[in-house]
């Protein structure tokens, strides 16, 4: 298994076929770079990649989303990856088309850079409520 930063095409096109009639958690298991890039040299990556999640929980909680945990990823306790993390957060939306509204918002990309210079990967698995019956 592999982490990335960002999703492929077909990813994103998995996501849109995907039912839009209720909210949707979308599960972030984050690894960070020991060491940010530019703009943050100097920084850990962690440090840098909280202040585009500082500036995106406002533009998420705009769309009427909302944090529901974000902790650290202390141990794997079944199974087995080559990946490992170091955060875990739950984000929910109200649907599937209001995450990919804010996913695709211009002041997404421009808050991007502080993303990217902190994170080295990260696993983004979208969530729906089972329902019985």
């Amino acid at each position: 298994m592999n982490i990335a930063v960002y999703p492929e095409g077909e990813q994103i096109e998995a996501l849109r076929g995907l039912a839009d009639d209720a909210p949707v958690v979308m599960l972030n298991m984050l690894k960070f770079k020991a060491e940010a890039e530019s703009p943050h040299e100097g920084k850990s990556g962690r440090d840098a990649y909280m202040v585009y999640a500082d500036a995106m929980r406002e533009i998420v909680e705009a769309a009427g989303g909302r944090f529901l945990f974000s902790g650290t990823a202390d141990l794997q306790v079944i199974g087995q990856s080559d990946s490992d993390f170091d955060v875990v957060a739950l984000v929910e939306y109200p649907s599937k088309a209001a995450f990919l509204e804010v996913a695709f918002d211009p002041r997404v990309a421009e808050i991007g850079v502080h993303r990217a210079a902190g994170l080295e990967g990260q696993w983004l698995v979208a969530c729906t409520e089972q329902r019985d019956g």
